[in-house]
């Protein structure tokens, strides 16, 4: 009976396609070496193991939507969910190599498109677990069909420029956003009213206007406040610099 180990060796982009595409290169060796496989069925988990890498302070605030506050860590850095990928492996006898494709996304409401790009270097710990039908010759030549085994994985470090560099070739200088139906409704509306060409300048007006409304000015005073309340003696400095001033 076949028994099959995997390992990823590295991963490169796709030469060509229309959509981001990954493409793991895959070592798969058999046991015993000199039984004939006629084909393998391949489905695999791929998760990230995001406990098993450190993160400088930028990373840590932009990873703050996933796993929450640093000091939270110990409870929330836990393996996610990337994606599923899986491929048909040709007949051969004892070793052979194979590429998983593994489509990609920039659409920031996944997780995984999230935990990349908050990232600004180093490696991405990747788990891979498989699962799927192996058919391979009998002792009479007949076919026979076996399950890859449940405990079947294997781990690989992607460089995270890989990806990084993925999504500026197929998205160059831009990104995906989606949103509800409701919503962008209001933004097309907003964008007509005000005469704007492009979704960009629609974007940064409302940025414009969240940073002079009152709102943001009531927060900037009490930004201030709470700095004057934290730091009396500063507070008391600048009130004589302002008597002396008047003077």
């Amino acid at each position: 009976m076949p028994d099959l180990n995997f390992k990823v060796t590295g991963v490169q982009a796709a030469a060509r396609g229309l959509m981001p595409l990954l493409h793991f290169n895959l070592e798969i060796s058999n046991q015993p070496p000199t039984e004939a496989i006629q084909a393998v069925l391949i489905q695999a988990q791929i998760q990230i193991q995001s406990a098993q890498r450190a993160y400088n302070e930028a990373e840590r605030e932009r990873l703050e939507e996933l796993f929450g506050t640093p000091d939270r860590w110990g409870q929330t850095l836990r393996n996610r969910l990337w994606t599923h990928a899986g491929t048909t492996v040709p007949p051969f006898t004892g070793q052979t190599k194979v590429n998983l494709p593994v489509q990609c996304t920039y659409d920031f409401n996944v997780i995984g498109t999230k935990y990349f790009y908050a990232l600004e270097g180093g490696e991405v710990p990747l788990l891979f677990l498989f699962n799927g039908s192996i058919f391979y010759a009998g002792s009479r030549g007949e076919l026979l069909v076996q399950q890859i085994s449940w405990n079947k994985e294997c781990v690989y470090r992607m460089p995270s420029e890989v990806w990084t560099n993925l999504m500026n070739h197929h998205y160059p200088n831009s990104a995906w956003l989606s949103i509800h139906r409701d919503v962008f409704d209001k933004l097309s509306e907003f964008k007509l009213e005000h005469g704007l060409l492009t979704w960009e300048q629609a974007f940064e007006l409302l940025l414009d206007l969240s940073r002079h409304s009152p709102a943001a000015a009531g927060k900037a005073d009490l930004s201030r406040r709470s700095e004057a309340d934290t730091n009396p003696s500063r507070h008391s400095e600048a009130k004589a610099e302002g008597v002396t001033g008047g003077k």
